[in-house]
């Protein structure tokens, strides 16, 4: 995902049919999506440090429970390499890919190749790959891959689904796997790929862009990954409407590159605030009334009505392809210590405004919402 500061680092609408559920509250007949997705990247440092999480009645629980009562049914990891706190590592995704498999949730690994964050405005190389380039990178990537992969069915929580790499829509593993050296990152994109296939048969290979809306600028990068035999099975999208315009776009480009490619689709990441003002230190990244997306104001309810909404879009994708949705860290509250910089134990967090539980832990009628999907 893009930041805006801190974890704000990174910052022609297409002709559509009309679409009811760009709508607030317009959809409730849609049919409902195979993906309920919550990603919980940041739960584990975030229990660890004291973080607790309630029901909407109050009750104290456990968060990966409350989410799969709601009806969530997949979860998304996020995998860094050698971050400097220690989570977003195989040991932790393997701490909470068990819980999810007990709560009966699938598992989509979310592969940054980064020590930190890797997003449209930066795709840095782990320390220890600094000075590998070529066929050395490529094998960096699928031991990397296929030792994540390897250790989760070797636990019985296989991954369901893997991403190759976080939002690249200007590659990965800069500079080598940079999008204007396409047959070098599709190299990368595809050692990636082939391990997590052996690795872990029967996972979906899906590729990650942070182009919801933008129909021209999925279709350049994907038309290069083909060009290119970059194997895939998922097409896979961040949007957040603050950023990437209204549901209408992100309606068109579904069922453009669905049908353009013959694949299915997700949306990646997803998220919108229920209030502006901030429970630490930290601005948040979307704190302003000019920010918010028309018809959705930053409330309980219309953060509610956005993920309905947002479901809605991709369970009206034509043949079926439109998979689901994941919310992004709906667990990441403002919890000391669980900041944005994996570097600064001091660093606020900028998102607790986008979480599905409130700034009392207590679950919002969004993660009903997502549930319902």
């Amino acid at each position: 995902m893009r930041r805006r500061t801190a974890l704000r680092l990174g910052a022609a609408a297409l002709a559509a049919p009309a679409l009811a559920a760009a709508v607030p509250g317009a959809a409730a007949a849609a049919p409902r999506l195979r993906i309920r997705g919550a990603d919980l990247s940041c739960l584990a440092k975030s229990e660890d440090l004291g973080g607790t999480y309630r029901r909407a009645d109050g009750r104290q629980d456990d968060p990966v429970r409350i989410l799969a009562g709601a009806g969530v049914n997949w979860g998304r990891l996020k995998v860094w390499v050698d971050p400097a706190d220690g989570y977003n590592t195989t040991p932790h995704v393997l701490r909470t890919a068990r819980r999810m498999h007990r709560a009966g949730m699938r598992l989509l690994v979310d592969f940054h190749y980064s020590d930190t964050w890797a997003d449209p405005g930066k795709q840095y190389k782990p320390a220890a790959w600094e000075n590998l380039h070529g066929a050395a990178l490529e094998r960096a990537v699928r031991d990397h891959t296929a030792g994540v992969l390897g250790a989760l069915r070797a636990q019985g929580t296989p991954a369901a689904m893997v991403q190759i790499g976080n939002e690249t829509n200007a590659g990965m593993l800069w500079p080598d796997g940079s999008t204007d050296d396409w047959p070098r990152l599709a190299a990368l994109l595809t050692a990636g790929a082939e391990a997590a296939c052996a690795a872990s048969p029967g996972v979906r290979v899906a590729l990650h862009l942070a182009e919801g809306g933008r129909n021209a600028e999925t279709r350049w990068w994907f038309d290069n990954a083909v060009a290119h035999g970059v194997p895939f099975d998922v097409i896979a999208l961040s949007f957040y409407g603050y950023w990437h315009g209204p549901l209408a776009d992100l309606r068109a480009n579904l069922d453009d590159v669905s049908a353009r490619y013959r694949r299915d689709v997700v949306v990646a990441e997803t998220a919108y605030p229920f209030r502006l003002d901030s429970a630490d230190f930290l601005e948040n990244i979307v704190d302003l009334p000019s920010e918010l997306v028309p018809g959705y104001p930053a409330t309980p309810d219309g953060q509610a009505a956005w993920v309905r909404d947002a479901a809605a879009a991709v369970a009206a994708v034509p043949g079926g392809r439109g998979l689901g949705l994941f919310y992004w860290e709906p667990a990441w509250t403002a919890v000391p210590g669980n900041g944005w910089d994996p570097a600064d134990p001091a660093s606020g967090n900028g998102w607790e405004n986008q979480a599905l539980f409130d700034y009392d832990g207590r679950a919002l009628p969004a993660l009903e919402a997502l549930g319902r999907g």
